[in-house]
């Protein structure tokens, strides 16, 4: 016998999936998610219809065609025999290497300008001003198309340092600056471990011993610091650890660098042109000096609105306990001004990456002079190269937006 008090029991009608709130929302969200995929049918079946109607099919086979056309600057062995996936493998190690060594000088220009931005005196403020206002407001490409400009028609010819009284000369002996690149001295070691075969390409064993011997140092360092500071909390004393930090960094690379026989090998003007040594062309310094300056103006007003973001309170504090300013912003305020400055730097990074793709304005063979230009011309495969660069842009992005999100997540502040 049922309870006059217990509530009658709810019984599922369809129209519930309409009027109820408990079950609109999944309606809603069923019925988009049911006309998406219907409409990216409909998009990949389109797609199949017109490349049969020209005869074409989708697959990546031309990846292992020959390739038959030179890149200027590689840092694996290419020649033009090789396929177009070896030719696509350049094209993005050149991306990457530009897009690395661009979020690292745009990090520094971003920083200091950002600093200063904020200094007491009036003419560094108002030069820092004049440099975020020009470069941010005028179009990236114009930028690497005037650096180009100026190293290769101001700079000299590699003929201008030969004869006896030569119009040009190198800097420190060891650096030639050209309109056909920048030349510099390239590390050699007479008692070399060799390289490993990875298949793909071959990497130094000597590199690799070096990064291992660079990261013990490092950890060794930081064990150090980390013990230094555990006595100045026992004690109130700091111990003076400079002389062992040095010793830790430099003294086992130092030591390994000797064991392989390190030296340098210097650029010489042999014929026409410089032999020896790396050559930097001028496609690939403008492209670096354009992406670094030119983000680097937006990077320095997110450090100047992290900056501003601390409270006054904490400077004054520094000032009171005897902190230079210097020390002060090092110590007190760039600490805390990195849970403001670090989600917008990421995006900062993001388009670095992304802009590398107007390398191909100046010749610089990226991912996009490769894969997307003359192997998608010559072999007709449009629709797969541009998918498939697509998705290796996507990745290297997510990569990025991934490591940066890990990084800041160590530095946002712990709730406890």
């Amino acid at each position: 016998m049922a309870d006059v008090t217990t509530p009658p029991k709810d019984v599922f009608r369809l129209s519930m999936l309409i009027y109820d709130t408990r079950y609109r929302s999944l309606t809603i969200q069923a019925i988009f998610m049911i006309l998406l995929m219907a409409g990216a049918a409909w998009l990949v079946d389109n797609t199949i219809h017109n490349l049969h109607a020209l005869g074409k099919d989708f697959n990546y086979s031309f990846l292992w065609s020959r390739a038959g056309y030179d890149i200027n600057q590689h840092f694996i062995e290419y020649n033009n025999d090789d396929t177009h996936g070896r030719a696509m493998l350049v094209g993005l190690m050149n991306t990457l290497f530009i897009a690395l060594i661009s979020c690292a000088l745009a990090t520094v220009f971003g920083v200091v300008a950002g600093v200063l931005r904020l200094s007491n005196n009036w003419i560094v403020r108002k030069l820092m001003s004049i440099y975020i206002e020009a470069f941010r407001n005028i179009p990236l490409l114009i930028w690497i198309l005037v650096i180009f400009a100026v190293m290769t028609e101001a700079m000299p010819a590699p003929s201008a340092f030969r004869g006896e009284n030569p119009t040009s000369s190198m800097w420190f002996g060891a650096v030639a600056v050209t309109n056909r690149g920048v030349y510099f001295p390239e590390p050699l070691f007479s008692r070399s471990l060799g390289n490993i075969d990875l298949g793909i390409f071959y990497v130094s064993t000597d590199l690799i011993a070096i990064l291992i011997v660079l990261a013990a140092s490092i950890y060794a360092y930081r064990r150090l610091g980390r013990h230094a500071e555990k006595v100045q909390n026992a004690t109130g004393v700091r111990p003076v650890t400079w002389w062992k930090s040095a010793l830790i960094l430099i003294a086992p690379v130092l030591v390994l660098l000797i064991a392989l026989g390190f030296h340098l090998g210097y650029p010489a003007l042999k014929g026409f042109n410089f032999q020896g040594g790396i050559q930097a062309r001028n496609s690939l310094i403008a492209l670096w000096l354009a992406l670094s300056i030119y983000t680097g103006a937006f990077i320095a007003e997110i450090v100047r609105a992290g900056i501003q973001a601390i409270s006054r309170g904490q400077s004054e504090a520094a000032f009171a306990l005897g902190l230079r300013p210097s020390r002060t912003m090092n110590l007190v305020i760039l600490p805390q001004a990195l849970r403001v400055i670090i989600p917008p730097m990421i995006s900062e990074y993001l388009n670095i990456t992304k802009n590398t793709s107007l390398a191909i304005a100046v010749g610089y063979m990226d991912l996009r002079a490769t894969l997307g230009g003359i192997t998608l011309n010559q072999t007709g495969r449009e629709l797969e190269a541009m998918l498939l660069m697509m998705g290796i842009y996507l990745a290297i992005s997510l990569i990025i937006s991934g490591v940066m999100n890990l990084y800041n997540r160590s530095v946002k502040l712990k709730e406890r």
